[in-house]
């Protein structure tokens, strides 16, 4: 693994140190990495940092990064169970309750998605997979 350390140039000339933030306002992995870089620098030559200290933070790197794939394994899983169960649906008799309150039934006859959430269609109406209240088996007419 290979640390880019091409930011010390410019943080040198400036004094400053480059911020480096998520998009939720987070520090992220690279944050992470720059500031130990940073860290192992700066330190005191005649008290270098604690080699056991060194080796928490980078298992704090190791533990950050792996908890990140989780959580988008996690995400990625629930969206395929959220697609598989909207396919599921076709060909079934549901029930939902619109904005109004009203509640309606139907047979849904296709699925999209298109969305972030998967839509089911029952005759003209599109129906998010979260407003189905209820599934029936389809009815079959008697003779």
């Amino acid at each position: 693994m290979s640390i880019d350390v091409s930011y010390t140039a410019a943080t040198a000339a400036t004094g400053t140190t480059p911020q480096t933030t998520a998009s939720n306002g987070d520090l992220d992995k690279q944050a992470f990495l720059d500031l130990l870089v940073a860290q192992l620098r700066n330190q005191d030559p005649s008290s270098p940092m604690d080699s056991s200290q060194l080796m928490a933070q980078t298992t704090q790197l190791t533990t950050m990064e792996k908890l990140v794939e989780l959580s988008d394994t996690s995400r990625e899983s629930f969206a395929l169970q959220m697609r598989m169960a909207a396919a599921a649906l076709v060909g079934q008799q549901v029930n939902w309750t619109d904005a109004d309150g009203a509640s309606h039934n139907g047979t849904v006859s296709g699925v999209s998605y298109a969305g972030s959430v998967p839509t089911v269609t029952v005759g003209d109406k599109t129906i998010a997979l979260d407003a189905v209240a209820a599934v029936t088996a389809p009815t079959t007419p008697t003779a």
